[in-house]
């Protein structure tokens, strides 16, 4: 049973209860005594933790109409959630139903605590036809019956302030090199051409992911053991550090920043040109005064002559505990949040992708179009092994170190790069031996 589990840097550690009732409990009827309740918790999708609560609580009102079934829900900020889940793996005593990144599926699924999704689960929510191919794979290993079910899909992108841009006499980047020289000619006057959030080992850990991908690069061979150190990991990590090592276009400061919110902040207030981020970052932006008219997206560019990656198909899965004594509960449960009608409801506040095969058809802005494109055509997984998890802590950690030196004049080299994650290398190794 895996116990190093990551924990992402999103948003503020808390947890909001709605509805009551919200025991960490071995099944719903542990809770409350009432085999027609479940306990649901919810990840932290929206602005804050009550703007979820008014998001879901209508949505989780119209299942209890519809079914009977009641819904105690917690809605929990993702520095908490996956402590949580991984307690609840450990004590037993967890939800009926409860949101996971989907980066952790593998992970999660190789303790045996989730219910898989098999023919009979498959046909009880609707089957796996609905699915989009792409959302769907993110449900567990390869060759294996997946224990999560795809709910939000996310992809990240290349956010760019138009009028900045225009100013500076520049377009929106097409490959890596146009990326740095259009940051580069954009760092004046007290602004930066790029906010990175050099303090979020799992923010840098997917950079450092999707930039070696760009390469051709492999954190994992073909029997899950780490390779860490190949030059197109080195090099790939290296080409992201240079935005604020050699480049200088980003601010020193975010060596500090351990949350994407962050650099979404310093994109909003225009203290930045550009940032990478996922597309549910609109709403934060938006948020903050930004109008949606101010703003584009484009993939996240390539090197010339580089694999055309720009994401992995990142976004929020749906698992049953295997010990939930309210499993037609819990599958009715599943099949009503990933239902066209709940779907459509919650995309929009949440900024999320459709997951569902027909939602992609209607579609129609074109910034979502730009995020379904690069979800569906220009995304590569994370690695579908066990230890993913440790690739994120080990790699992420990592790189926040080496953030840090630049930030305070240090220069990291390739062999600074590659000494360090052959440490890391050594750590997933030793943590699987």
């Amino acid at each position: 049973m895996r116990t190093a589990i990551r924990a992402l840097a999103i948003t503020a550690a808390a947890a909001l209860t709605v509805s009551g009732l919200a025991a960490c409990s071995s099944g719903s009827s542990g809770a409350s005594g009432d085999s027609k309740t479940l306990t649901y918790w919810a990840s932290n999708q929206g602005t804050s933790l009550e703007h979820d609560k008014e998001v879901l609580t209508p949505v989780l009102e119209k299942f209890t109409d519809e079914t009977g079934i009641k819904v105690d829900l917690q809605v929990i900020g993702w520095n908490d959630l996956q402590t949580k889940i991984q307690t609840a793996v450990t004590s037993g005593q967890g939800p009926d139903v409860v949101n996971i990144g989907n980066t952790w599926a593998t992970s999660l699924q190789a303790t045996g605590a989730f219910q898989e999704f098999g023919d009979a689960e498959m046909k009880a929510i609707g089957g796996a036809d609905k699915f989009g191919k792409v959302a769907l794979s993110t449900g567990g290993a390869p060759g294996q019956t997946v224990t999560s079910v795809p709910l939000y899909g996310l992809a990240y992108g290349l956010f760019y302030n138009k009028q900045m841009l225009a100013d500076a006499g520049v377009e929106p980047p097409t490959n890596w090199e146009d990326l740095v020289s259009a940051a580069e000619k954009l760092t004046t006057d007290g602004k930066y051409g790029f906010s990175l959030a050099g303090g979020s080992y799992t923010e840098n850990s997917h950079f450092a992911f999707i930039n070696s991908a760009q390469n051709g690069g492999e954190w994992f061979d073909g029997d899950g053991q780490p390779t860490f150190t190949s030059k197109e990991n080195v090099e790939g990590i290296k080409r992201y550090l240079d935005l604020m090592q050699e480049s200088k276009a980003a601010n020193p400061s975010n060596a500090q920043y351990d949350n994407a919110n962050q650099s979404v902040a310093d994109f909003a207030n225009k203290k930045a040109a550009m940032i990478l981020n996922q597309n549910n970052a609109n709403t934060t932006i938006e948020s903050l005064g930004m109008k949606a008219d101010e703003f584009g997206v484009v993939p996240l560019p390539a090197p010339t002559g580089g694999e055309d990656i720009a994401s992995f198909p990142a976004g929020i899965n749906l698992s049953i505990f295997k010990n939930t004594d309210n499993k037609d509960g819990a599958l009715k449960f599943v099949k009503y949040m990933t239902s066209m009608d709940t779907q459509t409801t919650l995309d929009k506040p949440y900024s999320a992708l459709p997951v569902l095969a027909e939602a992609a058809d209607s579609v129609s802005d074109e910034q979502t179009k730009t995020f379904l494109d690069i979800y569906n055509n220009k995304a590569k997984p994370l690695p579908l092994v066990p230890a993913e998890d440790q690739f994120e802590s080990t790699v992420g950690k990592a790189m926040n170190e080496m953030f840090a030196k630049i930030a305070t004049g240090s220069t990291v080299s390739e062999k600074d790069i590659k000494d360090a994650l052959q440490t890391a290398q050594d750590q997933v190794s030793q943590a699987a031996g």
